[in-house]
Order: C-alpha cells, then sequence, then structure tokens
C-alpha cells in the first residue's frame, strides 16, 4: 500500500467520480482508476461501486475510508513536526516583562530555551509594568509577554504562570510576632510604603476594603529602594514577594492579616500566525508553569 493509494481513495470518496478526483489531485482518469484497483487487489475487497453517476462508496469502503484519512491526518502532523523543527534552526522571540520576573523567573527558564534551541535568539524587553507589556503586545513590538491577572481582552491569549504573595517587610531591629492578626498592627509604623500605581493597582484596592484608614506612600517607583528603607528602619511596607527580592535576611517577612496574591500570566495576541520559534517558547512557559501547584487560598479578582 501506498501514500498515492490513500490519497486516492479519499479524494473519489469526497468527489464521488473519479476524473474529479484525478482533477483534485493533478493526475489523470486512467491514474486514479489504476490506484483504486491495485487497492482494491491489495486489500481483496472492493471498494467504490462504479455506475453512470460516479463512484459509490461499498460498506467496506466506507469503512476503509475512515482509515485512509486518519492515516492522512497524521501524515500531515508528521509534516507539520517536521515544519516546526526546520524552522528552529533559527529565528527570534522576543520577550515584554518586567523587573521581577525577568530578574528571578526567566533566567531558568531562558537557559532550557537556549539547551534546546540554540539557534534561536531571544531578545528581553523591559517594561516598567504590565499595561505597557500588553501594548507591546498589541503592537507587534513583542512576541510572548508577562501581564497581572488577565482581564477580558479577547485580543490576548493568556495562561496563568505564577501567584505572587504579598507580603509585609518589616525592619531588622522590630520584634513581631509569627503572626499578623489584624490591620491595626501596622499603626505603628505610620506611612506604609507599597508599589506605585498601576503595579499596585489589586494591592490598593485590597487596602481599600479592609483597611481603608491606612496612611500609604506609594510615590517610590523601585522596589528595592522600598526594600532598602525598611533594611535602614525607616518604616514598613507591602510588596509582592517576588518583587522584593532580594530581600535582607534581617528584614522580617510576614503575611498580611486578609492574604493577597497577584496573578502573573503569560500572554500572546491570540488568533496569530506565530512562527515555530515562539510556539516553541509558548510551549515550554507552559512546561515550566507553576501556578497549579502554587496557587494561594486568596487571590486577587480580574478587574471589573
Amino acid at each position: 500500500m501506498n501514500l498515492s493509494q490513500i490519497r486516492a481513495i479519499v479524494a473519489v470518496a469526497d468527489h464521488k467520480n473519479f476524473s474529479a478526483a484525478g482533477l483534485a489531485l493533478g493526475l489523470s482518469q486512467p491514474a486514479v482508476s489504476h490506484a483504486i484497483a491495485s487497492l482494491e487487489t491489495l486489500l481483496g475487497v472492493t471498494l467504490f461501486t462504479r455506475g453512470r453517476y460516479g463512484a459509490t462508496l461499498t460498506p467496506a469502503g466506507t469503512r476503509i475510508v475512515k482509515q485512509a484519512r486518519h492515516a492522512l491526518w497524521h501524515l500531515e502532523q508528521m509534516e507539520k513536526e517536521a515544519y516546526v523543527h526546520r524552522g528552529l534552526k533559527g529565528g527570534e522571540v522576543r520577550i515584554a516583562t518586567f523587573r521581577s520576573v525577568a530578574t528571578h523567573v526567566l533566567p531558568d527558564i531562558l537557559a532550557q530555551f537556549m539547551a534546546r534551541f540554540p539557534d534561536i535568539t531571544v531578545t528581553l524587553i523591559e517594561q516598567p509594568h504590565y499595561i505597557a507589556i500588553e501594548q507591546c503586545l498589541k503592537e507587534g513590538q513583542a512576541d510572548i509577554g508577562f501581564t497581572y491577572q488577565p482581564g477580558s481582552d479577547e485580543s490576548l491569549e493568556t495562561f496563568d504562570f505564577i501567584y505572587d504573595e504579598f507580603v509585609a517587610l518589616l525592619p531588622p531591629d522590630d520584634d513581631p510576632p509569627e503572626a499578623v492578626d489584624g490591620w491595626e498592627f501596622f499603626k505603628p509604623y505610620g506611612v506604609v510604603l507599597v508599589p506605585c500605581l498601576p503595579c499596585g493597582i489589586h494591592l490598593h484596592k485590597h487596602l481599600k476594603t479592609h483597611a481603608p484608614d491606612m496612611p500609604l506612600r506609594d510615590s517610590i517607583q523601585e522596589d528595592s529602594t522600598v526594600v532598602g528603607m525598611v533594611h535602614r528602619g525607616l518604616g514598613a511596607a507591602i510588596l509582592p514577594h517576588l518583587a522584593a527580592q532580594p530581600i535582607p535576611p534581617d528584614v522580617h517577612i510576614r503575611s498580611l492579616p486578609e492574604p493577597l496574591s497577584r496573578l502573573i500570566a503569560a500572554a500572546r495576541v491570540a488568533e496569530a500566525m506565530h512562527p515555530p520559534a515562539v510556539f516553541a517558547f509558548w510551549e515550554l512557559l507552559r512546561e515550566m508553569a507553576p501556578a497549579a501547584a502554587t496557587k494561594p487560598k486568596a487571590v486577587v479578582l480580574a478587574e471589573g
């Protein structure tokens, strides 16, 4: 049995006519007839009944053509796989990200990706916040990006990548209890340092609900500056754990009275023709996503 015979039986079944099948395959009608006849001889059954109104599948032909379609589908998948791997001999993946992911998450992923596909160039595009990252994706400046809690933007395809808990950072000279049991705990610190907008939008909403009277300072752009101020005893702070890294070992870390996490998602433009290199990086992200194993009890809700 050969590929031309498999294609012939499917074409005749679709067109119900040997001549029309030949036109679809780029073959003559006698060539199609010969392919079907030789296949019938090989299998020992009649596949079509021939008549003045064309070719009709026999019961045996009906069952066999189903298998022929499956065979062609598998052959198509083999060709696609070969195309992907041919494409992975080169190309570029542009990743839009913010600092905490670029610093603490991406290095391990990039190391694995480059070990598998050393001929692909990976370019990092660092942005200050998730809104700028989403804009990069939509404008075609990046192929894959990391964003916060994905919303209802149907132009982007996303999947949950990691949950990052917001934690309280307290100065080294303090001796705080192991558990912070209420928001009143922060009163002695006066102003509490928090991420600036739009990065801190979910935390601001959370605090507005649970601690509306807490005085906040959100004018500091760099998380490392906030951590440094806490380390020098200049106040307390609430930051995403990932963004606060590296945290000095003598700074105290505590969970919030009402837990909160930000969901970081991988994103790309939906329904776009992504090149093989981008597809490969996307699949590696899915493979390495720890979100399913680390989902916390309380996470931020999508805006709106």
